[in-house]
């Protein structure tokens, strides 16, 4: 109800004055509110990046590490990934969170073609179950694709890439095609890429934990050993040449990856090496691989794979310090399968 009162200083006029002009910036904040609450909660329904995980779980205790046993830190403090060093759910979580596109790209050329099915199949069981990916096959033959069956959220894109005669050369061109697509598709269409041998299966869970800006696997034939061992291109006249008295980590060449950015840097460094390389009639020891871990050597790693993501289970066994063999190697005739 309106409240008027005179007002003596301009000549007795009657002015007015309504509570509901009080009322309204009250109104007006309880709905900004109201809303607010509505909204966050939906965040969350909705998967929304600013959502919580409520999800229980245990909690990290400082003075009480998770492996003993091994090294779960190099010394520029990326990760080293072993079981027992990460939360799986938690890590699913915060990946779901971003809406988080794989790329795993794979060369299934000439005789390679046979493994891709086996591939295809495991992946589908254990590669980054519960997230996007697609899978980008790079064949001479993509009338022998196979057909496997893909879940939600989940599709192969196949492209065709020429053959050479020898195996050395399919291999080393595999960085420069992934260098050309990283920055004219890949960077469109996915958030990570993982560059894998297609020789291979997944044999347990290879997830998110994996991902970072920039990420090698141990060679698991090295991973014990001294630098003065490590296979590294010696010959100063190669582009991929290290030192004896330099060196990290000698990293496989059959499972890297990162950021479409990150990766697109390493290939692109590593195929001009070569091309320079070929230009002095040079080619490194272990061609490709050689060149890996040239760059990584001086391009640090963001997260560090145990051997647990590259294992070779007729040579090597099962020693107990492996919790998990996660991606193996198929028994094959190697002379066969190249020739």
């Amino acid at each position: 109800m309106p409240q008027c009162r005179r007002m003596p200083e301009r000549g007795g006029r009657l002015k007015c004055y309504s509570l509901h002009l009080g009322i309204l910036p009250l109104t007006v904040l309880v709905l900004v509110f109201f809303c607010f609450v509505c909204l966050s909660l939906r965040s969350q329904e909705w998967g929304h990046p600013g959502a919580v995980n409520r999800k229980a779980y245990p909690q990290p205790r400082v003075l009480t590490p998770t492996r003993t046993d091994v090294l779960v830190l190099t010394p520029w403090l990326a990760p080293i990934i072993w079981e027992g060093t990460f939360d799986i759910d938690t890590l699913n979580e915060q990946f779901r969170l971003r809406n988080t596109t794989i790329g795993l790209t794979v060369f299934a050329v000439k005789k390679y073609v046979v493994f891709l099915k086996l591939f295809l199949e495991t992946a589908e069981q254990h590669f980054m179950v519960g997230h996007k990916v697609i899978y980008y096959v790079f064949t001479d033959r993509p009338a022998d694709v196979p057909q496997v069956p893909l879940g939600a959220g989940r599709r192969l894109v196949v492209l065709t890439v020429r053959n050479y005669t020898r195996w050395q050369d399919v291999s080393m061109h595999r960085m420069e095609v992934i260098s050309h697509f990283s920055e004219q598709r890949f960077r469109h269409e996915v958030d990570y890429l993982v560059c894998a041998d297609v020789d291979m299966k997944f044999r347990d869970h290879v997830g998110v934990e994996i991902l970072s800006a920039l990420f090698g696997t141990l060679h698991p034939g090295f991973y014990r050993s001294r630098r003065e061992s490590f296979t590294y291109e010696r010959r100063p006249q190669s582009q991929a040449y290290i030192p004896w008295d330099q060196g990290d980590f000698y990293y496989m060449g059959a499972f890297f990856g990162g950021s479409v950015v990150e990766v697109h840097h390493l290939t692109k460094a590593c195929h001009q090496a070569m091309v320079e390389d070929q230009a002095n009639g040079i080619e490194a020891v272990w061609h490709d691989e050689s060149h890996l871990n040239k760059y990584l050597l001086y391009h640090k790693p963001t997260k560090v794979l145990s051997p647990e993501y590259m294992w070779d289970q007729q040579l090597l066994g099962w020693p107990s310090i492996m919790k998990k063999l996660r991606y193996v190697a198929v028994p094959k005739n190697h002379q066969a399968i190249r020739n």
